[in-house]
């Protein structure tokens, strides 16, 4: 007994106590900041971007295509792109996902999860999720495991991930839908009870990534049912997920 109490002053808490006001890291890109005035056009960070989530004119980043990588801001010699360590990005429209110049911190904070009175009178004290890696690369399916761990500890919000779309109230996909999982997400979605929750997590979820131009994928899933919550990322940090679902389905 004595072993166990040294052992707990020792490593003091293993979780995060506050998770919707832990510290990220730095060098961490979250939340892209942007100056259009400095911009000049010469369209190079466009050029650079695996994705096609840049426009210049004006100058805006889609969230829901950015893969995170920095690649923009590297190349940008007038210091017009950057990126914060915000990483609630997670937002319940798609197009709310799209930064401009306007787009800060706070502002994005309000707007981009608006909590819904039957998600929050059904779902508030417990949501199970049934994970479908629909042809991903598992970094996003890693991330979403340690989610679970002793660190992050989501299990105490009552949020966790079931085995069985039968014990599930939403699934969660990641990977941008190959042919071969297409089939198989239908019928994962299916035999999850209603009311039901779609969550989209990590870029190749939300816009197929850096393979939407593949002959391979199969996306008509996402034109049949209707999602509910777009959590960005590549991968979709822990912190993101979390406090996403947490936005979502409790009251502000």
């Amino acid at each position: 007994m004595f072993d166990t109490l040294k052992m707990k002053l020792y490593q003091k808490k293993q979780y995060i106590p506050d998770i919707k006001n832990a510290p990220m890291r730095s060098q961490f890109r979250g939340l892209p900041v942007l100056n259009n005035s400095n911009c000049d056009k010469c369209g190079l960070c466009k050029s650079v971007c695996p994705t096609g989530a840049l426009n210049i004119n004006p100058l805006s980043i889609d969230l829901a295509k950015c893969t995170l990588c920095g690649a923009c801001k590297n190349i940008c010699k007038n210091n017009s792109i950057n990126f914060s360590s915000y990483y609630k990005l997670g937002a319940d429209k798609k197009e709310k996902l799209i930064v401009t110049e306007e787009i800060t911190q706070e502002v994005y904070q309000k707007r981009a999860i608006e909590v819904r009175k039957e998600i929050y009178s059904i779902f508030n004290r417990s949501l199970k999720f049934r994970q479908v890696s629909a042809g991903g690369c598992n970094g996003c399916e890693m991330e979403l495991n340690a989610a679970g761990n002793a660190n992050f500890d989501m299990g105490r919000f009552g949020i966790d991930f079931v085995a069985s779309p039968r014990h599930a109230d939403g699934i969660v996909i990641t990977g941008p839908i190959a042919k071969n999982m297409a089939y198989a997400l239908e019928d994962c979605y299916k035999s999850t009870p209603e009311p039901r929750i779609v969550v989209l997590c990590g870029a190749c979820a939300l816009s197929g990534g850096v393979f939407q131009e593949a002959s391979e994928i199969n996306r008509e899933f996402l034109d049949k049912y209707k999602v509910d919550l777009y959590i960005p990322g590549c991968p979709t940090h822990p912190l993101t997920f979390i406090n996403a679902v947490l936005d979502f389905i409790r009251k502000k």
